[in-house]
């Protein structure tokens, strides 16, 4: 599917309200993290990933992991979007037998392809898929997003290296760096400076992109997707609860509910912005 930049500007702001009016019906949920990545998943689900809700486990798809599992909301949202379920189910997130769980699962959610939210493991798996399509010689790609914070783990170097080894071109890895986590800013808990050295020196193809400009989200992972040889990696400048003032920025937002004040503020201040 291709978007226009206009189209995915509305579909980011949609998937933005979205995500804070399931959260509001469904008195639970980490908004911060899901409004940074909106407009990477937008770019995924409408001009990138090749997908067909109507086959959902179609073999050639290619494949998503959402390793940042606490960015669930703004994944169903995504997907309710996409098509692969009605966006009125959105409303029984997090509730009992609902398939829209706390953390998302590829046993109950239509769409889903890996049961995240034990931070870390994403990009080990995503790296047994791509290995997986090279040994049975298909041609789908893997991307995996993952958090500047959940990159503190160890299980990401691992697997970071792993990929380089077998240069897994197949695998595309997308680091939402928004520069929080729960507890604070990145650099004060646990500096991941030098950031791009890092990766480089895994052999992974580096591209440092702001990742709330479609246009420039679109360009880079249609060059990281002609790279051979090498995993690519997009570094994404993001901004941790993206489109609201009072969230941006602001830790007590990374597991927090808007009240129905707040939620009016924030669709009011979304719908002037057009973003």
């Amino acid at each position: 599917m291709n978007a226009s930049a206009i189209d995915l500007k509305e579909t980011s702001k949609n998937i933005r309200k979205d995500i804070l009016r399931t959260i509001h019906t469904c008195g639970d949920g980490h908004p911060g993290a899901a409004l940074s990545v909106a407009d990477i998943l937008a770019v995924l689900y409408f001009g990138v990933l090749a997908i067909d809700p109507s086959d959902p486990r179609r073999a050639d798809r290619d494949r998503f992991i959402l390793s940042k599992g606490h960015a669930y909301t703004g994944l169903y949202v995504a997907l309710a979007h996409r098509g692969y379920f009605p966006r009125e189910h959105l409303r029984t997130m997090r509730q009992i037998n609902s398939t829209l769980q706390g953390h998302p699962d590829m046993t109950k959610t239509r769409g889903v392809d890996f049961t995240s939210g034990s931070l870390g493991h994403g990009l080990s798996a995503g790296v047994g898929m791509a290995l997986g399509a090279r040994m049975d010689d298909r041609r789908f790609r893997v991307y995996v997003l993952i958090g500047d914070g959940e990159s503190q783990e160890g299980l990401i170097w691992e697997a970071a290296m792993a990929a380089g080894h077998y240069r897994l071109d197949n695998l595309c890895c997308i680091l939402d760096c928004n520069n929080y986590q729960q507890g604070g800013m990145i650099r004060d808990i646990m500096s991941l400076e030098p950031l791009r050295a890092k990766w480089e020196a895994f052999n992974w193809h580096v591209e440092e992109v702001d990742g709330h400009d479609h246009n420039a989200l679109q360009a880079a992972f249609a060059r990281l997707k002609g790279i051979r040889g090498k995993p690519g990696l997009m570094i994404a400048h993001t901004v941790k609860g993206k489109g609201v003032s009072f969230i941006e920025n602001n830790k007590a937002w990374h597991k927090r509910v808007p009240t129905s004040q707040e939620l009016e503020l924030a669709l009011e201040e979304l719908d002037k912005a057009g973003a």
